[in-house]
């Protein structure tokens, strides 16, 4: 969407940031911040200072943090089921629902292959590679590195077991001269000479690759028609014009080392590799690095019938992996399906009370302002909000803390014992950033005029900030504030 409004501008801004950071939880986050601005409105009307409001919200917003800490549970980065059950939470609700069991299947394989010893998940390391043809149950994984290049000559051998791999980052083609020279030729057997040494320079380059023990070359740069013929002749498996990421890939993969230079080809720059060979995928040929000594880098094939399914899968399929990946590093998780922040919303009320002053309508704001997430579960279901809300904050004010809303029951079940957890760091980043777009728009007093539009007669609206109702009201061009 094109947005102009600058308040709704600032909401995206929280959606971007909470994919950025964690991956999932970007409509929990955008849902929240509305619904702070929302009670912020009622309480302006009630003469409540905007200032005291945004003090109000960001002690509440700690106070959430802190309980949120509290509420966690912990699980291990060995514990595949509950790493499922991450993925499955995050894939409820997007159009992979249907195919999420093969999905999450793939998506913790992959995060447990790429986690480093010290629990460090890096998801580039993952490579995602969208095909059409096929349904989503063909996907896979491919324990290696996936790279969307065909070899560069049909002479050469389509698979190499047992592969040497030389990554080289130089164009294997003859050197033009850096300087503009001028050669002046008279005789045909001078050109022929000319021609001659041409193809020996290009015939030596391929032979050190040849001597350096290589049966495989990934080069990020050209290969000319000549090498291609003698590179074939040597039997050797050669892609040109690789991307950087994947050679970073293959790099950490098969352990070799990226040459920059032609004179730097030796065997201990090589990489190893089980398999590397060409197969087509949905029409398409591509090249697959397997079996590697150290599979740090995985590659995940998804297939769907058109472009559209395929796109809202990767959509899911990223989701999945951040989330799975953010589980492994910190190892907490809470339960979802609105049980949280029901609990935190009877904590904040409970802490408000303990607060006095002004600051405690704007804390009780925040509180019911949270309420929304159960209650926005419950009308996406089709269910009675009000019923739903009363019912789970019931079963909490019993002590039952991780209890939340069954969409498909229709009722208040125990969230942890169904599976539907998420990552603690979810529900932290999307308060706070809720918390903190709620608080700068707050903050923002009086609408500036933009030079090009005038003002209407009688001056400036009065404080724009009149009820937030005055940021809607604002006269076309006035994007700055």
């Amino acid at each position: 969407m094109d947005i102009e409004h600058p308040a709704a501008k600032m909401m995206v801004e929280v959606a971007k940031t909470q994919d950025d950071q964690v991956g999932d939880g970007t409509t929990t986050a955008v849902i929240i911040g509305g619904e702070l601005l929302k009670k912020a409105e009622g309480l302006l009307e009630q003469d409540v200072h905007p200032t005291v409001i945004a003090h109000g919200y960001r002690m509440a917003a700690d106070k959430a943090k802190a309980l949120l800490e509290k509420i966690a549970f912990d699980v291990k980065a060995s514990d595949k089921v509950m790493l499922k059950k991450i993925a499955e939470t995050a894939m409820t609700g997007k159009s992979a629902e249907s195919s999420k069991d093969k999905l999450c299947d793939l998506v913790v394989r992959a995060v447990t292959m790429v986690t480093d010893a010290d629990d460090t998940v890096d998801i580039d390391n993952i490579k995602v590679e969208k095909k059409t043809g096929g349904s989503i149950d063909d996907s896979e994984i491919v324990e290696g590195v996936l790279i969307d290049k065909e070899r560069v000559h049909p002479a050469m051998p389509k698979k190499v077991v047992n592969a040497k791999i030389l990554l080289l980052n130089a164009a294997v083609e003859f050197k033009k001269t850096e300087v503009d020279a001028e050669i002046n030729i008279t005789r045909p057997d001078q050109l022929q000479a000319f021609l001659d040494e041409e193809e020996r320079m290009v015939r030596g380059i391929v032979d050190k690759i040849v001597k350096s023990g290589a049966n495989v070359l990934f080069c990020q740069k050209g290969i000319d028609d000549i090498a291609q013929h003698y590179l074939s002749k040597a039997g050797i498996f050669a892609t040109r014009r690789v991307k950087k990421s994947d050679m970073e890939k293959l790099a950490r993969a098969t352990g070799a080392s990226l040459v920059s230079s032609i004179d730097a080809i030796n065997k201990d720059e090589l990489g190893k590799a089980g398999l590397v060979e060409e197969r087509k995928v949905s029409g398409e040929d591509m090249t697959f690095v397997e079996q590697c000594k150290n599979p740090k880098a995985v590659s995940i094939i998804i297939k769907g019938g058109t472009e559209h399914v395929v796109d809202e899968l990767e959509r899911a399929i990223h989701d999945a992996l951040r989330v799975v990946g953010v589980v492994v590093e910190d190892k907490k998780v809470v339960a979802g399906g609105g049980a949280v922040e029901t609990e935190l919303s009877l904590r904040l009320r409970e802490y408000a009370a303990s607060i006095g002053g002004r600051e405690q309508l704007a804390i009780e704001a925040f509180a019911s302002a949270l309420e929304i997430i159960p209650r926005t579960l419950a009308e996406n279901a089709g269910l009675d909000s009000i019923n739903m809300l009363m019912e789970i904050r019931a079963a909490h004010e019993k002590g039952k803390k991780t209890y939340g809303l069954d969409v498909f029951e229709g009722k208040a079940v125990d969230m942890k014992a169904a599976g539907v957890v998420e990552p603690l760091r979810v529900k932290t980043q999307a308060i706070s950033s809720a918390a903190e777009a709620a608080i700068m728009i707050l903050r923002i007093d009086d609408v500036i005029a933009s030079s090009k539009s005038a003002a209407p007669e009688g001056g400036m609206p009065p404080g724009g900030m009149g009820g937030m109702g005055g940021m809607g009201g604002m006269p076309p061009g006035m994007g700055d504030y």
